[in-house]
């Protein structure tokens, strides 16, 4: 084993945590991708800033016409929280899918975003649903928000607080799993808004992506069949020993039709 050490600093507020993420230092809330890549030594902090014990970033609440989960919020709280089940039935579907129940006790929704993972399931609920990022400095819309693979508008100092999800007249999730690692070799969510359909998948490119011609289609009907007979282009798609660009882009057309016939 690689000799490595690292200071461990456990936040007593955000403000501190915020005082201390300078340089090379990590926030550390579930883990579940930042301690994966430093035993790989893909990272190395020098100081983990811990904020899982941060009350204040850990909470579910329904403010008038939107569903407001804090950063610090578990998989595990999520899917079983009786308040997400009751404003956006998919949320609570989705971090069903997440992982397995390791995982779901441990990840949260903040570590989630803020790492971007190409395959990670919460950005395409965050772009479906046209959700808005509140962090210790501005709030984000969710497509300003995901920048690229592992990359987000976050910066350096810039912690995420919660995330405001509109709520919508129906929407679903549907995911194409690897089936040991769990991830989205696809993944699409759908929704129905007040301003229109919204689509948007995970997994099958570096980052992710909506697509117009399916939230046009849906738009004047939205039905499994609307969408059928469209495309997508595997050109910008990923493609690796799992899966290659034209499957991808396969799924995306059968998980879409899918997560249609089940919105609610």
């Amino acid at each position: 084993m690689i000799p490595y050490a690292f200071n461990y600093r456990r936040a007593q507020s955000i403000a501190e945590a915020q005082s201390l993420l300078k340089g090379d230092a990590k926030l550390l809330a579930g883990g579940q991708t930042l301690v994966s890549a430093m035993k790989l030594r893909l990272a190395a902090p020098s100081d983990l800033i811990d904020i899982s014990r941060l009350k204040e970033l850990t909470f579910i609440r329904r403010e008038g016409d939107a569903l407001v989960i804090g950063a610090g919020t578990t998989h595990h709280e999520v899917a079983t929280s009786a308040t997400v089940e009751a404003a956006i039935p998919a949320l609570k579907v989705m971090a069903e899918m997440i992982g397995d129940p390791a995982v779901r006790h441990k990840g949260t929704l903040g570590g989630s975003i803020a790492n971007n993972d190409p395959a990670a399931d919460y950005p395409a609920a965050l772009v479906a649903l046209g959700a808005t990022v509140k962090t210790t400095a501005r709030e984000i819309a969710a497509e300003d928000f995901f920048t690229g693979m592992f990359s987000t508008a976050l910066d350096e100092n810039e912690i995420v607080i919660h995330v405001s999800f509109p709520v919508p007249e129906r929407a679903a999730y549907a995911k194409f799993r690897n089936p040991a690692s769990r991830f989205a070799l696809t993944g699409v969510f759908v929704s129905k808004t007040k301003s229109g359909p919204r689509v948007a998948v995970i997994g099958a490119g570096s980052n992710v992506f909506r697509v117009p011609a399916m939230e046009q289609a849906l738009a004047t009907n939205f039905t499994a069949d609307a969408i059928k007979g469209i495309t997508i282009d595997a050109g910008d798609l990923n493609s690796d020993i799992h899966a290659s660009a034209e499957y991808r882009a396969h799924l995306v057309g059968v998980m879409a039709q899918r997560a249609v016939s089940s919105a609610s």
